[in-house]
């Protein structure tokens, strides 16, 4: 879901982010930065981690937005770059610095128990379905109900007529392009927190274009993409 709801968000300005498994990636090492270096009070610790993984995830997606603003870079060879850089920087911590030093697998330690999302009694199901629906709900709001959502609708069925009435596509292309690395980036938080409680290379494999034809699918509709995914 929240996947899906991050390539629509990015798709609704015409930005074609395929670098959501990246994002999702560096959501995952924002929530194991905060666990295993255990930055915080025990008690806001899974807070923390989830502010910093959100924030993580939008951050990796700043120099696409940047360059195809500034210079028109295409953001799909951007992007999908920036993948193999998460992807290569997780390797790099779980062979090295956070592999885990009880069983030496390339893994980081696991997370406390305070560290990880609540599971809700039934299999393996979490609260990270709560998240989810608790997103959809907002970014529904956000596309369909809001100023900025209807600035966004223009923006993305004509850039050049949105700037030429005064509209700031700068403002509205990147504000949903961080909004969606934001959500790829908690994504990825709530994989690492609900389900494998570390990070592992493996934990993102096949999310990034998962999300992408979600967003085909319910094109570009908050509450398409719940029943979608």
């Amino acid at each position: 879901i929240l996947v899906g709801l991050s390539a629509a968000l990015a798709f609704r300005v015409d930005f074609w982010n395929i670098g959501i498994e990246g994002q999702f990636f560096f959501g995952a090492i924002g929530a194991t930065i905060i666990a295993i270096y255990d930055i915080g009070p025990e008690a806001s610790r899974i807070y923390g981690m989830f502010l910093l993984a959100a924030v993580l995830g939008a951050l990796w997606i700043v120099l696409p937005v940047f360059l195809k603003l500034r210079w028109g870079i295409n953001e799909v060879i951007t992007t999908l770059l920036l993948n193999y850089l998460a992807f290569n920087f997780v390797l790099n911590q779980v062979y090295g610095a956070w592999q885990d030093p009880v069983d030496n697998f390339h893994h980081s330690e696991k997370f406390e128990t305070f560290e990880r999302l609540p599971q809700l009694g039934f299999e393996r199901v979490h609260l990270g379905i709560v998240i989810a629906v608790v997103a959809t709900a907002l970014v529904w709001w956000l596309m369909e109900r809001s100023r900025f959502g209807v600035l966004a609708r223009f923006v993305g069925t004509n850039p050049r007529m949105s700037l030429a009435v005064g509209v700031n596509v700068w403002l509205v292309v990147a504000g949903f392009a961080l909004l969606s690395g934001a959500l790829s980036g908690a994504a990825g938080y709530v994989m690492a927190a609900a389900q494998e409680f570390r990070l592992t290379p493996s934990m993102a494999a096949g999310y990034g274009f998962t999300g992408i034809v979600i967003a085909f699918l319910s094109r570009n509709n908050a509450l398409a993409v719940l029943v979608v995914a």
